[in-house]
Order: C-alpha cells, then structure tokens, then sequence
C-alpha cells in the first residue's frame, strides 16, 4: 500500500452503529459458538495457574505486597484486550469462512498493523501499572507503613475494620474508573487493528466514540464482563479457562456490530 493510500486509510472516520442489549447476548453466543469450533481452554489454564502462583508466593515471601494481591489480579481485566488478540484473528478468520488453525492466533505478529498494536499495549501496560500504584497508594493512606504479616491478618485487617470497608469501598470505586477507561478505549481497538489497516490513535478514537454513542450497552457489556470473570475465578480460577477465551470471541463479534465497514 503506498504512502498515500495509508494516509486515506487514517483519514476515514469509521461510521458507529446503535446497538442493544440483545445485540450483547448475540456476540456472546457467537463468542461460545467461536470456543467450541477452537476450544483454547487448555492454553489458558497453562498461562492462569502458573501467573496465580508467582502473585501468591510472592505475598507470602514479602508481606507489603499482600495488600497488592487483589489489585493484581483483578487488574488483569484492564489487560484482557490485549491477551485476547490472537483469539480475534480466529474469530475474524471463521467469519470470512477461511481456514482457521492455532497458528493463524499468530498471524497477528506479522500483521500490518503490528506498530499500533504494540502501541496501545504499552498504553494498556502503563494503566495496569498505574492503577496498582494509586491501589498501594490508598492502602498506605488508610493504614500507614504498617502491613500484615499474613494472608489471614490481611484479610481480618480488611474485612473486621472501619479502614478496611473504607479500602474496600474506595479501591473498588477508583477501580471502576480504571475499568470505564479501558473499556472505553480498548473494547474497539484491538480488534479494529486486528481487522484494519490503521493507526492507534484512530483506533483507540474509535472505539471512544463507540462507547460514547452507545453508554447503556456499552457499560452493560463491562458489567457482564466484571460478572463473568468473578464467577470464572471463583472455583479455584478453573473457570477463568473458559471465561476469558469465550470473552474474547464475542469481543471481536461486538467490534463487528459497533463499526460499520
């Protein structure tokens, strides 16, 4: 493609659709119907478990990082677009009715598109980064340089005390903000770049936009995303192997009914 062809690519404004709440429950479905014909749960229980094990040995070896472990884990939901992307190709590639194998997940790596990519993943990196500094950092003005010595100090320091329902109330209310921001810029774009030839800035304008025109739908798809990872993790994180491959499917589905082509 030549330099002035790119330059028109940019250059569009990509039209955003209405969509509804059933327009969610359909890329859901698509989502499942994705995992079934690629079931990816095995790759990710292998990526889970051992990533669970670090966070918690590494609590217990060095106890001022325990009031980090939530923040953590449940950031890794800001991340989750980014994890996704090679499940967006599978899904781009079953809906053109091509040939879908494990090593078109990977096709992405040689994608045009890749210097967008890794730009809006550093943008991501730098959030999830971000967001356990401002965690520690209302921990540290609710208790001070004092922390637990154990799991089960922590979470009596948490859940039996004043300041504890205060970190609770706190931390889950800047993390929400956190999640509206990510959602709003992330939800679009990774699988815009997936699918288009264009840059971040006009991905990530994208897909504010999407969120911007469709508030309801749009903040309902976070909740049920907040809701479907909760209940993966509960049992053991076993759930989470099928939660976020299934997530990210129908990721890609709803990308296709917010931008017009």
């Amino acid at each position: 493609m030549t330099s002035a062809a790119l330059a028109d690519v940019h250059a569009v404004r990509f039209a955003i659709r209405k969509i509804h709440l059933s327009d969610l429950k359909a890329a859901l479905r698509s989502g499942l119907e994705d995992f079934k014909a690629m079931p990816s749960h095995l790759a990710f229980l292998v990526a889970i478990y051992p990533l669970a094990t670090l966070i918690a040995a590494m609590a217990a070896a060095r106890s001022e990082l325990l009031p980090l472990v939530f923040p953590l884990l449940s950031g890794f939901a800001l991340i989750g677009p980014l994890v996704a992307i090679g499940l967006y190709e599978i899904s781009r590639r079953r809906e053109l009715g091509l040939r879908v194998t494990w090593d078109d997940a990977f096709r992405v790596l040689r994608s045009p598109s890749i210097g967008p990519i890794l730009a809006v993943s550093v943008l991501l990196g730098l959030i999830y980064v971000l967001w356990l500094a401002v965690a520690f950092a209302i921990y540290f003005a609710l208790f001070g340089g004092t922390f637990p010595s154990s799991a089960a100090e922590f979470i009596a320091q948490v859940f039996t005390t004043g300041r504890g329902w205060m970190l609770i109330v706190i931390g889950c209310g800047v993390g929400f903000l956190f999640a509206v921001v990510v959602l709003a810029m992330a939800a679009v774009s990774f699988p815009m770049l997936i699918d288009r030839n264009v840059e971040a800035n006009t991905a990530i304008r994208t897909s504010v936009r999407a969120f911007r025109e469709n508030p309801v739908p749009m903040l309902t798809w976070g909740a049920i995303v907040a809701g479907l990872l909760i209940a993966g993790a509960l049992p053991l994180l076993v759930g989470l192997a099928v939660v976020l491959p299934v997530l990210g499917h129908a990721t890609w589905h709803l990308y296709r009914k917010l931008v017009a082509d």
